[in-house]
């Protein structure tokens, strides 16, 4: 059975940090792409910060400079930190792992974050 379990979400108060974590299991971990998604309502979902199989990186504008992704693949995690939060940040934040050879994919439940005074 695919799990994909969020946690480490809360409120914070601007300028703060969190760090989010997202335990795996269920499938091989090593191999899929890994990636931090957040959502408010109204909103479509979209891309905060991804990891590839291979280690390689990439971030949304918003937050380059601000948020750290990182995946221990011998613990089947992927982490977020985020650092230096402001109010924009607030969101619903999703785990999902994507396989690109064959395209399959797994979300998580969300986390929520909350940035505010």
């Amino acid at each position: 059975q695919v799990q994909l379990v969020e946690s480490g979400g809360g409120l914070v108060q601007p300028g703060g940090s969190l760090r989010l974590s997202c335990a795996a299991s269920g499938f091989i971990f090593s191999i899929y792409d890994m990636g931090w998604f957040r959502q408010t309502p109204g909103k479509q979902r979209e891309l905060v910060a991804s990891i590839t199989s291979g280690g390689d990186t990439n971030y949304q504008d918003s937050v380059k400079g601000r948020v750290t992704i990182s995946r221990d693949n011998a613990k089947n995690t992927v982490d977020l930190q985020m650092n230096s939060l402001k109010p924009e940040d607030t969101a619903v934040y999703y785990c999902k792992a994507q396989r690109r050879t064959n395209g399959s994919f797994y979300w998580g439940q969300g986390t929520q974050v909350t940035v505010s005074s």
